[in-house]
């Protein structure tokens, strides 16, 4: 098999700890949440930084409003979610997680105005309305959550967490959720990918002890 080429055209150094990375098809800007609090912005076009927005602690995921120009933060070291307007390039507002600490992941449904916080300590989805950025509910799920993705065709939430379990959250209306299922995976399995278009679910497994690493698929009927 012939090999791929690929050619580096450009760096940025972010020095420490460069982590989730979001793509704005709009503006062509790049944004990389790294070190002890930031949002570094690149120009996708030219692939240089342009500016940063600077934090209160290591951002964890984030997502960016498609219809909008704000983005959201999960900071779970300061114990909140960050409101960031990207035109100004600041932070706007923070927004608490009903008691709730460890927001890792986080996904965003735009046409209901509701952002979707996973946190670890206790193990609940948090549901928030980006409207006022208060709580609307939550819901008990499993141990070690690290993904989340929503699924708009479904109305559900995936949430897969390292306790081994993809827990399923159905979404009755914007305000009103209930967990629909429990999947067995893998001690670890945390990371994973939602591809709508092919209605699969793609979970990472690592390697412990005698389970082998490997990349499963679940078929979403």
């Amino acid at each position: 098999m012939m090999p791929i080429p690929f050619r580096l055209i450009s760096k940025v150094d972010f020095a420490d700890d460069a982590d989730n990375v979001r793509y704005d098809s709009a503006s062509k800007r790049i944004y990389v949440g790294f070190g002890s609090g930031g949002i570094g912005i690149i120009n996708a076009v030219d692939g240089k930084q342009v500016g940063s927005i600077k934090l209160a602690a290591h951002p964890e995921a984030f997502e960016l409003e498609r219809q909008g120009h704000r983005i959201f933060v999960n900071v779970p070291t300061a114990r909140h979610v960050a409101v960031i307007d990207r035109d100004k390039g600041e932070v706007i507002a923070t927004w608490k997680t009903d008691g709730a600490f460890g927001n890792f992941p986080m996904a965003l449904d735009e046409a209901n105005h509701r952002l979707f916080v996973g946190c670890r300590l206790p193990s609940k989805l948090v549901v928030l309305d980006t409207a006022s950025g208060k709580t609307v509910t939550s819901v008990g799920i499993s141990g070690d959550p690290d993904d989340i993705f929503y699924d708009s065709k479904r109305h559900r939430v995936y949430v897969i967490c390292g306790a081994g379990k993809i827990d399923i959250i159905d979404q009755t209306d914007a305000n009103t959720y209930k967990a629909l299922a429990k999947i067995n995976t893998a001690d670890g399995a945390r990371s994973g990918l939602f591809v709508p278009e092919r209605d699969a679910l793609f979970v990472a497994v690592p390697h412990r002890g005698s389970q082998r690493a490997e990349i499963r698929r679940y078929q979403i009927e």
